[in-house]
């Protein structure tokens, strides 16, 4: 890892602030970091605020989404709401929907198959939605490159409304409202919002004209935090408000559902961590191994003895989801280290037969081996499909649309995308998307960088220290969790490897007269740092552990050495 030190922010800026809120400057210069610097931003960032959410009517066609969907109750029409399979797509679905069903009778949802309709807005959608008389479909978290489609659909007399997030095209499809805060023309003040919360916008736009408030909505906000959380979108500004109240709603009042899958998780308050790895891994390995379908029908339940199965059936897809992880993993490991190439910038890999489910995952977990801008491709029908994942700095996104002569669809993010080709352009992609990124990235990048915000001293680690950092949360993307480097470390000679693989470090550090209790996961190599004779640095974050109902705080080890 290449350790780098955030630069120190302005001393006169640091003291004015920590004095203002009688905070360790340590803390205040943590704020300055994040754009901080006066007592009344501290205030909000503390604080946040529903009453600092945007109007959703300075949304691009807000105006017109909510006039055609009040036309349609009044009309009777019979309503779609139409989402992909992933995290960010079922909770959207089941948000819309959940809200629709309190002003119309006539809502159904639709999440298509990921292996016989593939990602994104389907026509085998359409027809369903044509053959059972629906006139009007939401889409949500896709739609916004479904040109053919949305077209197809006006031909057999259904309206489209598109509610996404993703990058539009140069032509944007024929709907009577695209709700997409990426679009050109749209001066929404904030950009960053998941498919989930624009829906969200959407109905807090509809709620408007009902005469609610946004308390009314705010039981809403679970199913928000959730897909913020799992679709790795910046968590600043209002991803942070609806984080914040959403995680509030999760620990306070969940959905039947949530209470359902959190039955086996014992911890008095969940963060966004929590939810992105305990709540949103589960509702993903539905559409991974099963069908969306069966997350929304959990996410919507209202009887806790129906959601205890649905939940115990969502258990099962996601150990099968895990095993086919670790297999697939494995399958692509030996392919890369048997493939005798030249020094490559990309890592890219596939077999006919590897879970297209899991081939996001697996993506992820080569990153962290071989850390390049990583496809997995398995056979989907008659095509290739691909889930790409990028390192930090590098825009996946753009080096695919570099590749478009060899591709026959794709979409996402800038560190995540889907991708699907013709078998006869795997060999011609796999060379151009190398030679594309060889030829763009900084390659700086190969190494994986260790942004550290703040050097400190084991004795400023207080129980107030720590009480003022975790309101810095959410932690997210835009608003990392700080990382803080600590130099002459001595192990007070307990460290050892840990776990069933003793792939981790536990051990107890010393500095002077304060000692403190450390675990880095995967870092069980370094444990001959430990033992050295000579002192060490440590990068970490700061967190509690919970062990017998006992609490004291530990650093959590990112790097030694």
């Amino acid at each position: 890892m290449r350790w780098t030190i955030q630069p120190k922010p302005d001393d006169t800026i640091v003291t004015t602030l920590a004095a203002a809120l009688d905070i360790d400057p340590i803390l205040a210069s943590l704020l300055v970091q994040r754009g901080i610097t006066t007592y009344d931003q501290a205030k909000t960032f503390f604080r946040p605020s529903l009453s600092d959410l945007h109007d959703p009517f300075l949304m691009q066609d807000m105006q017109h989404a909510v006039t055609r969907i009040e036309h349609a109750i009044q009309q009777q029409e019979n309503i779609m709401v139409f989402g992909d399979y992933d995290v960010d797509g079922t909770t959207s679905v089941a948000l819309m929907s959940s809200y629709l069903n309190t002003l119309s009778s006539q809502i159904t949802t639709y999440i298509p198959d990921r292996y016989a309709e593939g990602y994104g807005v389907s026509y085998k959608g359409i027809d369903y939605a044509h053959d059972n008389d629906i006139t009007l479909i939401i889409a949500l978290d896709c739609g916004i490159k479904a040109i053919d489609k949305v077209a197809y659909a006006k031909e057999k007399g259904i309206d489209f409304i598109i509610c996404d997030h993703h990058r539009p095209g140069d032509t944007l499809p024929n709907a009577v409202a695209i709700l997409d805060p990426k679009r050109e023309d749209c001066n929404y003040p904030y950009k960053e919002l998941c498919g989930c919360g624009v829906g969200f916008k959407l109905i807090q736009a509809l709620g408007s004209k009902q005469g609610q408030t946004i308390d009314d909505l705010l039981p809403y906000l679970d199913l928000v935090a959730t897909a913020i959380g799992a679709d790795i979108v910046p968590i600043t500004g209002e991803n942070r408000i609806l984080a914040y109240y959403g995680l509030q709603v999760i620990n306070t009042a969940p959905r039947i559902g949530f209470q359902a899958m959190l039955t086996q998780f014992k911890k008095e308050s969940l963060t966004i961590t929590d939810v992105v790895f305990t709540l949103a891994p589960r509702i993903n390995a539905a559409g991974r191994m099963k069908h969306g379908l069966h997350a929304v029908n959990l996410l919507v339940e209202t009887d806790l003895d129906i959601a205890t199965q649905y939940a115990a059936e969502i258990e099962i897809y996601n150990s099968d989801r895990k095993d086919a992880d670790r297999s697939i993993t494995e399958e692509a490991l030996v392919q890369i280290t048997t493939n005798t190439e030249e020094k490559r910038y990309t890592t890219v890999v596939y077999q006919e037969d590897w879970h297209k489910g899991v081939i996001g995952i697996v993506a992820s977990r080569l990153i962290e081996t071989y850390y390049r801008p990583t496809l997995v491709f398995t056979k989907s029908g008659d095509k290739l499909a691909a889930s790409a994942r990028s390192i930090k700095g590098f825009d996946v996104y753009d080096a695919l649309e570099a590749c478009t002569e060899h591709i026959e669809q794709f979409g996402g993010h800038k560190y995540a995308a889907g991708l699907t080709l013709h078998e006869n352009q795997y060999e011609a992609f796999k060379q151009k998307f190398e030679t594309v990124v060889a030829e763009t990235i900084d390659k700086n990048l190969l190494s994986p960088e260790l942004s550290i915000h703040a050097c400190i001293t084991l004795d400023q680690i207080t129980p107030k220290f720590y009480r003022i950092l975790k309101q810095f949360g959410p932690f997210g993307p835009g608003n990392m969790m700080p990382v803080f480097m600590t130099e002459n470390l001595k192990d007070t000679g307990y460290g050892k490897c840990v776990g069933s693989d003793l792939t981790h470090l536990k051990c107890r550090v010393s500095q002077h007269q304060t000692q403190i209790n450390a675990i880095g996961f995967s870092l069980g190599t370094k444990l001959d740092v430990l033992q050295q004779a000579t002192p060490f640095k440590a990068a970490y974050t700061i967190d509690e552990n919970e062990w017998n109902g006992d609490v004291s705080l530990q650093l959590k080890l990112k790097d030694i050495d």
